[in-house]
């Protein structure tokens, strides 16, 4: 019989006190910090900010994942400390990852790896300016009074790789975002 809620038996009493070991605990995750995480995205609307600057060039009737939804599971995977996208593929039926996309553990599976490969391959450079845009505006707005003056400390070291696209080779999107970061003036306001 494989009923996973037997106790296992055999175990020596601790203090004068029978252990008792239970397999009962159901969908069980170590990364309980991402709820924590999630409301600190959701008090500042980093994924939806995001997901605002792309134009969708998806089939509405065939879309399963948001863009926001995409952008909020990738960012909680970084914060938690999976920077590999690759690690969705485990991570996209833990509990408490669809917990903190509003899904319950016995809901659908959150995207695959490919899904977020494909989001993060379609921003072209005026969509990375419409990004950086929206996050230099939710810094700018975290302050009581607008700043006199903002540092940007940009590392200039153009990476430039080449890939075998179907549209031929292409400079990265980190090349593009270095090249228009460049490009960048704040005005003192910090209205962007």
């Amino acid at each position: 019989m494989n009923d996973a809620t037997l106790p296992l038996p055999g175990l020596s009493p601790v203090g004068g006190k029978r252990v008792e070991v239970k397999f009962d605990g159901g969908l069980l995750s170590s990364n309980g910090g991402v709820l924590a995480l999630r409301e600190v995205e959701r008090r500042l609307g980093v994924a939806d900010r995001l997901a605002d600057c792309l134009i969708d060039p998806r089939k509405p009737e065939q879309v399963t994942h948001s863009f926001a939804d995409i952008v909020r599971f990738r960012l909680l995977m970084i914060a938690a400390g999976y920077e590999d996208a690759v690690d969705a593929n485990a991570l996209r039926c833990d509990p408490v990852f669809k917990m903190a996309l509003d899904a319950t553990p016995s809901q659908r599976d959150l995207c695959s790896q490919p899904t977020i490969s494909r989001l993060e391959n379609l921003p072209d450079a005026r969509a990375l300016m419409r990004m950086g845009r929206a996050m230099i505006d939710l810094y700018c707005a975290s302050f009581a009074a607008a700043p006199g003056r903002i540092t940007l400390d940009l590392d200039d070291t153009l990476m430039v790789s080449l890939s075998n696209h179907r549209r031929g080779p292409r400079r990265s999107a980190i090349g593009a975002v270095q090249r228009a970061l460049r490009r960048i003036r704040l005005p003192a306001d910090c209205r962007v």
